[in-house]
């Protein structure tokens, strides 16, 4: 039985890891369309310019659902693993300070 909870253990670890790269890439993709909107926002005027600039606005709005629903599974699984008695599965803390500093970022590219 023992064995059977330790692979359980690492299986919520695995998941863990790949949903906390996940929120990574997603941050980091958020990122490059916001310097890209920003490096081309000079460039693109009129109704084809405010059109680009409202797609992109659609994309990150969806790109932020996604990253708090990430976030959410990431502290499933970490209740999950403290609820089995088990030592925390990932350093909430590190993930919330990277989702706040990347928020901050947007906030300030935005004006």
């Amino acid at each position: 039985m023992a064995g059977f909870q330790q692979s359980e253990e690492q299986a919520t670890r695995n998941g863990i890891q790949a949903l906390e790269m996940a929120f990574t890439g997603v941050q980091n993709c958020r990122m490059d369309v916001e310097s890209m909107k920003f490096n081309l926002a000079s460039g693109l005027k009129g109704s084809d310019g405010k059109a680009f600039q409202d797609l992109l606005k659609l994309w990150d709005d969806q790109a932020e659902v996604i990253s708090k629903n990430v976030q959410e599974m990431v502290n499933t699984l970490n209740e999950t693993l403290t609820q089995q008695g088990l030592t925390q599965g990932a350093n909430n803390e590190s993930i919330n300070t990277a989702y706040s500093e990347s928020q901050s970022i947007f906030d300030a590219l935005k004006g």
